[in-house]
């Protein structure tokens, strides 16, 4: 009898184990899937891929712009804070980017930096076949040692190619490696309908996106605070460099044809301009409208460098239409 009772005793403390432990586990799990505990497990994932989901630009029709009075066929304007894409015109059609280009060369090239007050020096072979394709340039010359950051300012204010190609070759070795590294940010991005083929934004039938993909490309870069702070600037002057003593300036192409022109209730924060024949007139700029930032990627206006910069007179026709 006592046999038994002791049998049962054993049972039931074996029960009791198996039961506490059942309710430890759920406690545990439960805590892991709380919202204040999940951030815990996103670190194990790759920025780009959780900031991709974010990134899911959804219409607001709700907001009422014309087309009628913009001259760019292919338009998107996108409120930052939420993603929230406020008109969107043919913004899924394939355009090609021209110096549009440079955003992703200069996000590239900032995160695959380990150290951005590196000199690098740009040799003949950096401006072969620049000068002969009517390539934009920042000013800097062959051999000359110039820091990655100046070379970053040089690539997006001026819209320099020379640069755009010494920070190809430093980082991956050649223009060609690099435009790899570019395509697979693309993909992580989720930029569905991007390719590129150079660093530059040169007229190639193969290198294309669409202003939805160049939203999300700037809405991710500008997360980024050095290139926010190249994006949003004016001007740069370089320290002296071995080839020009009394140091260089950049001038940020936007900021030049935007000529101090205003918007309403706010202010154009940056931007970065881009043309070839193929692309037409291109704008990619950053606005703040009250209290909210915005911003807007227009391709394929008719004009060219000596012609009404109808990107630019887009642009605020777009962003004075927040502020009405």
């Amino acid at each position: 009898m006592v046999q038994k009772v002791n049998k049962k005793k054993s049972g039931i403390r074996i029960f009791a184990a198996l039961l506490l432990m059942a309710i430890i586990a759920a406690f545990a799990y439960e805590s892991i899937i709380t919202p204040g505990n999940h951030q815990i497990f996103e670190k194990e994932y790759d920025d780009k891929t959780s900031l991709n989901s974010s990134l899911k630009i959804e219409p607001d029709i709700s907001a009422s712009i014309s087309f009628d009075k913009l001259r760019s066929p292919n338009v998107i304007l996108v409120r930052l804070k939420d993603q929230t894409a406020l008109m969107q015109k043919n913004s899924e059609e394939k355009i090609y980017p021209a110096s549009l280009t440079k955003m992703m060369t200069a996000i590239v090239a900032i995160e695959n930096l380990p150290d951005l007050k590196e000199k690098i020096k740009l040799t003949n072979s950096t401006f072969q076949g620049l000068y002969e394709a009517d390539a934009s340039m920042a000013g800097l010359k062959p051999g000359e040692q110039v820091k990655a950051i100046d070379m970053l300012y040089g690539a997006l204010l001026p819209s320099g190619a020379e640069c755009c190609i010494g920070l190809a070759d430093q980082i991956a070795g050649s223009e060609q490696n690099f435009v790899k590294m570019m395509n697979q940010m693309a993909a992580e991005l989720g930029m569905k309908n991007t390719h590129f083929e150079n660093a530059t934004g040169l007229q190639n039938e193969n290198h294309y996106t669409t202003v939805k993909d160049l939203a999300i490309l700037l809405s991710y870069a500008l997360k980024n605070d050095t290139f926010r702070q190249i994006f949003t600037s004016s001007r740069h002057f370089t320290p002296p460099t071995n080839k020009h003593p009394g140091g260089i300036t950049f001038y940020s192409t936007m900021f030049e044809e935007l000529n101090n022109q205003s918007i309403i209730g706010g202010e154009i924060l940056g931007g970065k301009t881009g043309y070839t024949d193929e692309a037409g007139l291109c704008l990619a700029s950053l606005a703040k409208v009250g209290k909210q930032e915005y911003i807007l990627i227009s391709a394929g206006a008719k004009g060219d460098h000596y012609s009404k910069q109808y990107n630019i007179t887009d642009a605020l026709t777009v962003y004075n239409s927040i502020g009405e």
